[in-house]
């Protein structure tokens, strides 16, 4: 049988150990980002990526999950400007962001981007009296129209003190219908879009406004 020389082995436990410790003595070294990334109207948003960057390298990057959250952990001492990237979302930025050994800095569940309007279907619409007058904040109801006829609710919204207001969903092609009902009178109009553009519309209720 082959003799096992302990030198060896010792010496070999040594190095082990010494891995062992040079790993914990690195993890220690190091600390970490954490936080939320969410929408402006407060929706969390999934799938972006965050990035760490000094200067002008970036250091590491991770994904945000499903409810915003992320963590980018193992950074070394020092001042990081973190970016935050999102498909239809304007690149946001947390500058002069201090990272210390063994500790995780918090952001925060407010690490809100804006909507990036080149990607968007923005449809601008009014509201009027048969007369051609305002109608002043009155509720506006969004439903999507699907392929097979069906109906899903959206949303409300209001209108401003010029009978205006504004519809705002990612890109594609789609139809909604926006109802207005005020004074016992309702009335709809269908709009399509096909792609991110502009779209307008006017709604006009058969009633007067009250002298």
């Amino acid at each position: 049988m082959p003799v096992i020389n302990r030198h060896f082995i010792r010496l070999g436990i040594l190095l082990l150990i010494a891995s062992f410790l040079s790993v914990a003595a690195i993890a220690q070294s190091t600390g970490g980002v954490k936080g939320k990334v969410r929408a402006m109207r407060g929706d969390n948003i999934s799938g972006a990526t965050v990035t760490a960057r000094q200067g002008t390298k970036d250091i590491k990057s991770v994904k945000s999950g499903d409810k915003g959250d992320f963590l980018l952990s193992g950074l070394e001492s020092g001042t990081y400007n973190i970016i935050f990237d999102a498909r239809g979302y304007s690149t946001g930025l947390k500058s002069g962001v201090e990272v210390k050994p063994n500790q995780t800095v918090d952001l925060g569940d407010r690490l809100y981007l804006q909507t990036d309007q080149g990607t968007q279907v923005i449809v601008h619409g009014s509201v009027f009296y048969k007369d051609g007058t305002s109608v002043r904040e009155v509720e506006v109801k969004v439903e999507r129209i699907g392929s097979d006829g069906s109906v899903k609710k959206i949303g409300i919204i209001l209108t401003n003190i010029r009978g205006e207001f504004t519809f705002r969903q990612p890109e594609g092609a789609a139809k909604f219908r926006m109802t207005v009902k005020h004074k016992g009178e309702t009335a709809s109009k269908d709009i399509e879009v096909d792609s991110a553009a502009v779209y307008r519309l006017a709604i006009s209720l058969n009633t007067t406004r009250e002298k």
